[in-house]
């Protein structure tokens, strides 16, 4: 099984442009990271700096989110909220130089939470316009775009996979898929193992975590490994993302290093 290491809610005690080489020592090969500035427009330099930290610790990045606005903050992305459109607009250049630079190919597109005096339809609008042009940047690429049902902010709007799908289906790009986040699509009350027998085949991703806690896998009562296998069976032949907080010292030691590469 192939695993990628989420760089941006594990080795939280280093800098971003350090935890690369963190992932390689702890016997890893690949990485993903939510956007890794703080702004949707790096200048050339930081990006050359992120880039140039993955490719000297040995690692490919496999996933990349986009600009979410203030994560720390509650926000969720930016994309389907009017007055932050252009924020998101002017993002995708930034990804697109990334994956050029690295060969990402996966491209996670938070929604955005909901606001408060917005037209939830309106929204919804722009979200999908914004996503249509995610995926014509990026597909020359091989590129995918991601959409993800998330726990733990009641004004998001996707929390099932059902919420996402429908996005997906007014999207009308083949290179829009469904993130498959585990332990948020538990977390909401989904009916997982309905999930993966339904969609398996077209998950874009697979992300974990057990419950409760968000902690390593079996630390919680999440069946974990039986929804991989048979996501795996049904056709799903991404990578593991790693996703999850640390509730120890070595938050890879659930797993041994001979499986981590």
């Amino acid at each position: 099984m192939s695993y990628t290491v989420n760089s941006s809610i594990l080795l939280t005690d280093l800098p971003i442009n350090d935890r690369p080489q963190a992932v390689a020592s702890a016997g890893f090969t690949r990485a993903e990271f939510w956007w890794p500035f703080p702004t949707p427009t790096p200048s050339e330099a930081e990006i050359q700096e992120f880039v140039a930290a993955l490719k000297n610790a040995g690692v490919q990045l496999t996933g990349l989110n986009f600009y979410a606005g203030d994560m720390p903050g509650g926000e969720r992305g930016v994309l389907s909220q009017p007055a932050r459109s252009e924020e998101f607009r002017a993002n995708i250049n930034a990804v697109v130089k990334i994956a050029q630079a690295t060969g990402c190919t996966a491209f996670n597109a938070l929604y955005g939470n909901r606001l408060d005096g917005e037209d939830a339809a309106e929204q919804d609008r722009i979200g999908v316009e914004n996503l249509q042009r995610a995926a014509d940047a990026v597909a020359p690429l091989g590129g995918v775009v991601l959409l993800e049902p998330v726990s733990g902010t009641e004004a998001y709007p996707l929390k099932t996979a059902a919420d996402a799908l429908a996005i997906i289906e007014k999207v009308g790009r083949d290179n829009v898929k469904l993130l498959a986040d585990f332990y948020h699509l538990a977390v909401n009350g989904d009916d997982v193992e309905r999930v993966i027998e339904d969609h398996a085949a077209d998950f874009g991703h697979i992300q974990i975590a057990d419950n409760p806690g968000r902690n390593e896998p079996g630390t919680g009562e999440l069946p974990l490994e039986t929804w991989i296998d048979r996501s795996r069976e049904l056709g799903y032949d991404g990578v593991i993302g790693l996703e999850y907080k640390a509730s120890q010292e070595d938050p890879f030691a659930w797993l041994p290093c001979e499986k981590r590469a």
